[in-house]
């Protein structure tokens, strides 16, 4: 009887233990997963949704969750989060799919998603003023799924994306170390949902860019993944434009069309400079490149009179007093500049967005407390619209912090750049030269202070591309700032402008 016992014992222990390896236990949603056999990935949610695009319904489901990134060993590397969105009804092969991510580094994809490309956009004013809270979220009679299907990503260490148990961080905070993880997503991705032959973008946004240049290369060169085009929104890839370093001159000279942009918005210039902003700018822009940038170049050899004239037109383009444009050795630091503008008002102007006003505790300080398009307009209403939007609409649950715009992802690998500037303008001409049916729109805001629109000219100007593939880059131009789309009238025009560039660039 005793022996009958054990072995009936013995029995129910291992059925019990058959039982519980055929049945994976599934992390607390919220909570990183390891390495281990036994805990796997909550599957994402699936939601169906319509919405009305230029008259017409629309029917999509929308895919939110993560992505498992491993190793070739099969070692769990990362867990990457995104939201995908596919109209209904459509046949790949011939349906555009466009990958978005926004920029930082550190940025989550939020700003894109909630802003301009997604099917809900945050209710802004129409010059993209925070409304009183509590938030609101829209549908968004701008959505591109009107053209393409959008797969937002989050690298990782922004939004939920989090590197697996026990995987180091700065494994993937970097740039090549980030256009491996995201080239791999969208391998990943577009392999599972079977769309290698749909007609494939990218979109990013400012340091997004650089993300979408490297990766154009890069899925082109590892998987002969090959591109249709790149949308990039306030473009950087040669960072010895934007960085204001001593010994280094061009930001000082690529700056000065955007601050005369934002002292023609506070009209702060004369009236003749007043009276319509496109001729203005290119007055600017042709004396920089001419007369302003021989000046420079000369440096201390420059005569008295020379920088005295240089410092009148200085002046005159950037509605700063001629005495700050001397006492700045001709050379206008920008963080100078959005404090200086309007001191005697009181009021600083904003780095993404030159069109806001801050206020500091100090106005007869040298630099800005904060970013007054940032802080004080974007930050909360989109943070909060993120949130909501996840657990409501997307019905999609996640205890970790969502990661909008974090330091975490810092110190970031800047490869041979930290040596010099980081530039990965020559892998897009290197894209561009070997598929030479690749299209890329770029779009500026003039009164963008973080990537201002001469510098990108530059640095389309520069890439040492042959002259036909020239006209594979198309330049558009919008009165706001590096998220032109916030402000309204901006976002219209600009969701046609990519409509556009979509259809031209796919085959028909």
């Amino acid at each position: 009887m005793k022996k009958r016992y054990l072995i009936l014992l013995l029995s129910l222990i291992l059925q019990g233990y058959f039982m519980a390896d055929a049945t994976p236990i599934e992390p607390d949603k919220g909570k990183e997963t390891d390495n281990s056999p036994e805990k796997i990935l909550p599957p994402p949610t699936v939601t169906k949704h319509s919405i009305t695009i230029n008259g017409k319904a629309i029917t999509y489901s929308a895919t939110t969750g993560y992505m498992k990134i491993a190793a070739e060993d099969g070692k769990h590397k990362a867990n990457m989060f995104y939201v995908a969105y596919s109209k209904d009804g459509e046949k790949p092969e011939s349906r555009p799919i466009t990958f978005a991510f926004n920029g930082g580094p550190g940025s989550s994809s939020v700003w894109l998603h909630l802003g301009a490309l997604g099917p809900k956009r945050v209710l802004l004013d129409n010059d993209g003023n925070a409304l009183p809270p509590p938030f609101k979220v829209i549908n968004n009679e701008y959505c591109w799924l009107d053209f393409t299907d959008l797969v937002f990503i989050d690298p990782v260490g922004t939004g939920y994306s989090r590197p697996a148990k026990e995987e180091k961080h700065e494994q993937f905070h970097g740039i090549d170390e980030d256009i491996a993880s995201v080239g791999d997503f969208i391998r990943r991705y577009t392999t599972q949902t079977k769309r290698w032959l749909s007609p494939k973008f990218l979109a990013g946004e400012s340091y997004g860019t650089t993300r979408a240049a490297g990766l154009s290369s890069y899925l082109q060169q590892s998987y002969g993944m090959t591109l249709n085009g790149l949308i990039l929104i306030s473009t950087v890839l040669q960072f010895q434009t934007i960085r204001f370093n001593t010994g280094n001159e061009m930001p000082f000279l690529l700056y000065v069309p955007a601050y005369a942009a934002t002292a023609w918005y506070h009209k702060k210039l004369a009236p003749d400079m007043q009276a319509n902003l496109t001729k203005t700018l290119n007055e600017v822009r042709a004396w920089t490149m001419n007369e302003y940038m021989l000046a420079l170049a000369k440096g201390d050899k420059i005569s008295p009179t020379e920088k005295k004239l240089i410092a009148d037109k200085l002046s005159r383009y950037t509605g700063l007093s001629k005495e700050f444009v001397l006492n700045s050795n001709l050379r206008i630091d920008i963080f100078r500049f959005i404090k200086e503008l309007m001191r005697s008002e009181r009021r600083t102007v904003g780095r993404l967005d030159s069109r806001f006003k801050g206020i500091d505790r100090d106005a007869g300080g040298e630099n800005p407390d904060y970013d007054p398009s940032y802080d004080a307009v974007i930050y909360g209403p989109f943070t909060a619209a993120l949130n909501e939007y996840m657990r409501t609409d997307l019905q999609y649950e996640n205890e970790l912090p969502y990661e909008i715009l974090t330091g975490k992802v810092h110190p970031w690998n800047w490869g041979s750049g930290e040596r010099g500037y980081p530039n990965v303008a020559d892998k897009l001409r290197e894209a561009m030269s070997k598929n030479q049916n690749l299209k890329v729109f770029v779009a500026n805001g003039y009164f963008d202070l973080a990537t201002p629109f001469s510098a990108t000219e530059y640095t389309m100007d520069h890439l040492g591309l042959e002259a036909e593939l020239h006209k594979n880059i198309l330049m558009k131009y919008y009165e706001s700032g590096h998220m032109m789309y916030i402000h309204k009238e901006s976002l219209i025009q600009f969701t046609k402008d990519v409509a556009q560039f979509v259809s031209s660039a796919v085959p028909k």
